[in-house]
């Protein structure tokens, strides 16, 4: 009987979520073409997505989420969903190029989502990029609060100035990324020490640094370079997302189950130089770890045994591996030393031959992929273009073969045809000869007749 009371409940309670899950369509708003006049009224949180995409789907029930937590915490952003096939003229003014495209559009700005793709990252950016441009910090209480929930937080202190122009333009670019925020200089922390106002500052891996417009040069380029911790944990995702901030990537890369040793001295390594050198390198690199080798081998198209060290030139595809082995600290610094001054052997690059190696290799990976899969499937998808090429190749050799042979024996017939018209036949050229022999023996007759008749 508890047996039973509790299944009943297990039923009742799954009942309950799906109800839940299910009506979370409710607060998301199918969008049509009348969306076009009236978007401009409200924000909007929109999916572009097409029926038939699997990542669509996959999103859909995440997208339920994000409209019920949107209305449960009263934000002013409206939360849509478009089929951007059968709306294919609004999704093509916004820009829609793949499926899902996730956009926040605000008057006549559109923000597009590039994070991950789960509720709370979601709901993070609706959140940033539908509030203020820059949001003041008016107290130190205000500015420890925020400093505590923000790995990474950039504030303009001063006043009006062409400095602040500047800071407001780039927030409007770059707040699908970060948080920007301003405050007098007495709000911040007493270590803080600014060299002259006003001044943009970023606190960050329990430090700060100001932005030098001579050392940094262009703003934007500075905030977008130092919107990431010195250390990360890096991916797929990450390691994409860095490309824009033209550092060099030092990665060690191993497993992150594997407790050994040596996993261990490698990831200690790269963060003692993320933290003990930041001063000296983290203008020009960003430091982390990833976990597992599969990610890099293909973007290498090399095969690293873990755990290891790489740097990668983002910009470029080229990468770095050490030439000895990293055993502390100070060969960590001699190597991106080396690096620096050009010494180091770079390789890989985006030339002619990397991206006909890259086109093999994907390929390659393709085919493999498919066959470990499903290998029937994959008989049936690389088996049968093959064999119809087969086919056609054979038949094209046939031919050629059989008119070879057709000629030839036309040319035969043709020559002989030739010598028949010119010297006759066998026949007549054996009749010639049997005349040419009895037109001289009739001759020596009558020269045996004469000599006869000499002797009478």
């Amino acid at each position: 009987m508890v047996a039973g009371g509790s299944h009943r409940r297990w039923l009742l309670w799954a009942a309950v979520v799906a109800h839940v899950v299910a009506s979370g369509a409710g607060f998301v708003e199918d969008l049509n073409e009348s969306f076009k006049e009236s978007r401009k009224d409200d924000i909007w949180l929109v999916d572009f997505y097409a029926p038939w995409c699997g990542h669509c789907k996959k999103l859909e029930p995440v997208w339920n989420e994000v409209g019920i937590e949107m209305r449960n915490m009263g934000s002013p952003v409206k939360v849509g969903k478009m089929d951007a096939t059968s709306f294919s003229s609004i999704a093509s003014e916004f820009g829609v190029r793949g499926y899902p495209t996730i956009k926040l559009l605000k008057g006549d700005l559109a923000y597009n989502y590039r994070g991950p793709r789960t509720k709370d990252d979601i709901i993070e950016f609706a959140n940033r990029v539908a509030g203020p441009l820059i949001r003041p910090l008016p107290s130190q209480h205000m500015f420890d609060h925020v400093q505590k929930r923000h790995h990474v937080l950039f504030v303009y202190v001063g006043g009006e100035s062409p400095l602040k122009e500047k800071y407001i333009e780039v927030a409007s670019e770059l707040i699908v990324y970060t948080y920007f925020f301003s405050a007098s200089e007495d709000v911040l922390p007493e270590y803080v020490t600014l060299p002259e106002l006003p001044a943009v500052v970023v606190f960050k891996d329990g430090t700060y640094f100001v932005y030098d417009e001579y050392e940094d040069g262009d703003l934007s380029s500075w905030i977008n370079r130092e919107r990431f911790q010195g250390y990360l944990h890096v991916d797929g995702f990450t390691l994409y997302e860095l490309g824009d901030t033209g550092k060099l990537v030092a990665i060690a890369v191993i497993d992150d189950k594997n407790s050994s040793v040596e996993h261990t001295r490698l990831k200690s390594i790269i963060q003692e130089v993320a933290r003990d050198y930041r001063d000296h390198f983290h203008r020009d690199f960003q430091f982390g770890h990833m976990d597992g080798n599969d990610y890099i081998n293909s973007l290498l198209m090399d095969d690293l045994t873990i755990p290891t060290i790489v740097v990668l030139n983002t910009s470029n595809q080229q990468y770095f591996l050490p030439d000895m082995h990293i055993e502390n600290t100070e060969d960590m610094v001699q190597f991106i030393n080396s690096i620096l001054d050009g010494t180091a052997e770079a390789q890989g690059g985006d030339g002619l031959l990397q991206r006909i190696k890259r086109i093999i290799y994907d390929a390659k990976s393709t085919v493999v992929s498919v066959f470990k899969s499903s290998p029937l499937l994959g008989c049936f998808l690389f088996g049968l273009p093959l064999g119809v090429i087969s086919i056609m190749c054979y038949g094209i050799c046939t031919a050629d073969t059989d008119g070879g042979v057709d000629e030839h024996e036309a040319a035969k017939k043709e020559n002989g045809d030739r010598e028949l018209t010119d010297e006759g036949s066998e026949e007549e050229q054996e009749e010639e000869k049997n005349g040419k022999y009895t037109e001289l023996s009739d001759g020596e007759l009558k020269q045996k007749d004469i000599m006869e008749k000499k002797k009478d």
